[in-house]
């Protein structure tokens, strides 16, 4: 990337974490620069990252490189898709899935030499109703934790444990139960179940847990479906998913598939992709777009990164 034009526009998300100090800005200006780029960093929040990134594609930088978590990385992403402009990643989050996925370096200084060297690799996104997804979609008990969870964070000033603990409790006094039916491969699957959790390529079993994913370019979504359960069992559930260590063995039917029709009674419904919530339309069409995406990461064969 480097030999044919060092310009990359660098976002980062003003609305995470309170934004980015200006001094911390200008050291990763300068760390950027010393790496031999020409970075143009712009703190942006909202619907500002998918216009600052559609603009950098239509100047032909050389990348447009995420510095945040999984949901600024997702952001980025969406709009990249399908484009030849490559996503550099600089993890500045708390989870970083998708940068561990792709053994993209979680230390800040080895993050920008792996942007600077400039080797691409393409990669799946899922996609739901025409949204994007790096790394996964839920339905059911999921996005009705995020939801409240940013609600008792933002709006009443809880910490983020907290808020987290809060409304898992919630959810699991409400037991909310989703009856759901799953078009797949001229199949038809009918569950009654609180989740439902779909995922951007497959998610290794170690231990009976949802880990890592080994590869991100196989082309197809991993739709895990769980049995119902008591509300002990669910809260449970829905503190493991927010931590995405979700057990198997027992709580869930496993299925790989290119595309699948999701089916509720409900007209409408909320999604989470990638930690972000919004209400969607039904029935959700979820389809894999393989390949779409070019993201620069280490040279050599990817492993998971600690």
């Amino acid at each position: 990337m480097r030999k044919t034009d060092p310009r990359v526009t660098v976002i980062l998300n003003a609305g995470a974490g309170g934004g980015h100090a200006p001094e911390a800005v200008e050291r990763l200006r300068g760390k950027l620069a010393a790496a031999g780029l020409q970075p143009n960093v712009l703190q942006v929040s909202g619907e500002q990252i998918h216009a600052e990134t559609r603009n950098a594609v239509a100047a032909g930088v050389g990348a447009v490189v995420a510095g945040g978590g999984d949901g600024t990385v997702s952001a980025v992403a969406a709009m990249l898709c399908g484009t030849t402009t490559p996503l550099g990643v600089l993890p500045m989050g708390t989870l970083n899935h998708f940068a561990k996925d792709l053994g993209i370096p979680l230390d800040e200084d080895a993050a920008i030499a792996n942007v600077a060297a400039g080797h691409r690799k393409a990669v799946d996104v899922g996609d739901v109703n025409g949204r994007v997804f790096i790394i996964n979609s839920s339905l059911g008990l999921y996005p009705d934790i995020v939801r409240e969870r940013n609600h008792r964070q933002h709006r009443l000033g809880h910490g983020k444990w907290r808020a987290l603990l809060d409304a898992s409790i919630n959810a699991a006094r409400r037991y909310p139960v989703l009856d759901v039916t799953v078009e797949l491969d001229g199949q038809t699957l009918a569950r009654r179940t609180p989740f439902v959790f779909i995922g951007n390529n497959a998610y290794t079993m170690e231990g009976f847990e949802i880990g890592e994913r080994r590869a991100l370019d196989q082309g197809l979504l991993s739709l895990y479906l769980t049995h119902r359960m008591g509300r002990f069992g669910l809260l449970q559930l829905a503190v493991r998913a927010l931590l995405h260590r979700l057990q198997q063995a027992r709580d869930f039917d496993v299925v790989a598939a290119q595309q699948f029709t999701v089916h509720t009674h409900h007209r409408h419904l909320r999604v989470a992709t990638d930690g972000e919530v919004s209400m969607m339309n039904t029935p959700l069409r979820y389809s894999t777009r393989p390949g779409v995406l070019q993201v620069i990461v280490p040279a050599g064969p990817q492993t998971p990164a600690t």
